[in-house]
C-alpha cells in the first residue's frame, strides 16, 4: 500500500528545514558533493551530445533523438518510461518514474525543445570557451535535462529511496506550448506534493520564485483596396490603420504592475502599388497577475475604437497562454530550503523573478508548491550567444540532489 505525503504537512516540513539548513550550512554532504564533482566532465559530454542535435519546437527528428538519449539514461537508473503523443505533432512527451519506499511524491520538469531552427547545431556546435559552454539550447533547457539526470545518478549511487515517487517529465513543446502538454503537466502536478522545474539558473546564480504569464494580442484591420498611384483616396489603408493601432495599443502596459505589451509581428499587403485592404498585428503580452490580462483584453477593445482612418474595421482579441506563477509562502519556504542547501557548499542563491513564462506556472496553478530555475546557470537566453557556466554544473547537481533528499525526509 502506498500513500501520498500530505500537502498539509509540507509547510511544517519546509519550516523544519530552515533550522536544519542553518545548523548544517557549513557541513556539505560529502558523498553527494564528491559525486557531483566527479560527474561534471561526464555531464558536459552528455550536454554536448544533446546540444549538437537540432530540436526546435515541432522538429520531430531532433526531438526524437533527444528523447531517446534521455530515455536511455533514465532507464539505466531504473525508471519506467511512458511516452505521451504530442498530437497533432509527431513528437512525444516523456514521463520517467522512479519508485521508492518513502511518502513524498516529487515532480521534476524540463523541456527538450529549443527556439532554434534546423541547422543551428551545425552552424554553432557545442564548444567551451573561457569557462562557458555555447550552443543552441545549451542552457534552455538541455542543461536542465542534464542536471536532472545526474542528480538522479547521485541519488542512485547513495541507494537513496526515501521518496514514494520521483517523476521526471520532459516536455516536447515548452517553447510554443500545446494543449497536450498543458493537460499533462496539470494532471501530473496534481499527483505530486512538490515540483522542481529545471529551467536554467539565471546569470546571478539564482532560483525563480515568480514568473509572468503570457498572452498574444491580435489586431485585425479590414480596409479597402485601391490603386496606390492613380486613386489612393478611393482606398482605406489597412496598413496605416494598423500602424495607428500599434502606436496607441502599445501603451497599454503598466510598469508598476509588471505588465508589458510589445508588438512583434506585422503583416499587410503584398504589392507596393496597391492600397492594402487587410492588415494584422500581433503583440507579446506579459503580466504578473491574471487580472491584468482581463484588463488588457477590455482596453484593447475600448482603445481600438479610436481610429485614424474612417470606414476601416478594427477587431482585437487576446489569446491567453501560460498563467502567471505568483510568489507564495510555499515558494518562499522552498527557496529557504534551497538557500540552506546551497550554503552547505559555501554558495548563495539569488531570489529572482522572470518575465518569461514556463511550465512551472502550470504546476503552481493547480496548487502544487513549485520552485523554478534548478538547471545549469547561464545567460543570453534565446540568442545565438546563449551560454552555460561550466563551473555551475557540479554545484547545481549538488543543489538538486540535496533538495530531493530534504523534501523526501519523513516528518
Amino acid at each position: 500500500m502506498t500513500f501520498s505525503f500530505p500537502r498539509s504537512l509540507l509547510a511544517a516540513s519546509l519550516g523544519l528545514s530552515l533550522a536544519f539548513s542553518a545548523a548544517n550550512a557549513a557541513e556539505p554532504h560529502k558523498q553527494v558533493l564528491a559525486d557531483a564533482e566527479q560527474y561534471q566532465p561526464e555531464a558536459l559530454k552528455l550536454l554536448e551530445r544533446l546540444v549538437n542535435i537540432d530540436s526546435g519546437s515541432g522538429y520531430e527528428p531532433g526531438l526524437k533523438q533527444v528523447s531517446e538519449i534521455a530515455i536511455d539514461e533514465l532507464k539505466k537508473l531504473g525508471a519506467t518510461i511512458e511516452l505521451v503523443p504530442n498530437t497533432p505533432e509527431k513528437s512525444n512527451h516523456v514521463l520517467a518514474t522512479l519508485k521508492g519506499t518513502g511518502k513524498a511524491k516529487i515532480l521534476l520538469m524540463a523541456h527538450m525543445d529549443t527556439v532554434f531552427k534546423e541547422g543551428s547545431a551545425a552552424e554553432r556546435p557545442f564548444h567551451i570557451k573561457d569557462g562557458r559552454a555555447y550552443g543552441p539550447g545549451v542552457m534552455d533547457d538541455k542543461g536542465g535535462i542534464v542536471a536532472g539526470i545526474y542528480a538522479l545518478k547521485v541519488l542512485k549511487n547513495l541507494d537513496f529511496k526515501d521518496y514514494a515517487q520521483i517523476t521526471f517529465l520532459l516536455d516536447a513543446s515548452e517553447e510554443t506550448g500545446s494543449d497536450v502538454a498543458t493537460d499533462l503537466i496539470k494532471k501530473t502536478a496534481k499527483q505530486h506534493d512538490v515540483t522542481l522545474n529545471l529551467e536554467p539558473g539565471r546569470p546571478a546564480d539564482g532560483l525563480v520564485v515568480w514568473r509572468k504569464g503570457s498572452a498574444t494580442a491580435l489586431v485585425e484591420v479590414k480596409g479597402k483596396a485601391a490603386h496606390a498611384g492613380v486613386a489612393p483616396e478611393l482606398g482605406r489603408n489597412a496598413a496605416m490603420e494598423a500602424a495607428h493601432q500599434i502606436l496607441q495599443l502599445g501603451k497599454l502596459g503598466d510598469e508598476a504592475k509588471k505588465t508589458t505589451i510589445n508588438f512583434t509581428v506585422l503583416k499587410a499587403g503584398d504589392r507596393t502599388n496597391v492600397i492594402p485592404d487587410q492588415a494584422t498585428a500581433k503583440a507579446d503580452v506579459r503580466a504578473a497577475v491574471p487580472e491584468e490580462f482581463d484588463r488588457i483584453e477590455k482596453d484593447l477593445a475600448r482603445v481600438s475604437q479610436d481610429k485614424l482612418i474612417a470606414d476601416t474595421e478594427v477587431k482585437t482579441s487576446l489569446q491567453r497562454g501560460l498563467p502567471p506563477m505568483p510568489q507564495t509562502a510555499e515558494s518562499d519556504r522552498l527557496m529557504a530550503m534551497a538557500q540552506g542547501i546551497y550554503g552547505e557548499i559555501g554558495r548563495k542563491l539569488t531570489e529572482e523573478g522572470s518575465g518569461g513564462a514556463a511550465d512551472a506556472s502550470l504546476s503552481a496553478g493547480v496548487g502544487t508548491p513549485t520552485l523554478d530555475g534548478f538547471g545549469i546557470v547561464g545567460g543570453n537566453i534565446h540568442t545565438p550567444e546563449e551560454y552555460a557556466e561550466v563551473a555551475s554544473v557540479a554545484p547545481r547537481i549538488y543543489l538538486l540532489s540535496r533538495m530531493i533528499m530534504e523534501l523526501a525526509k519523513p516528518r
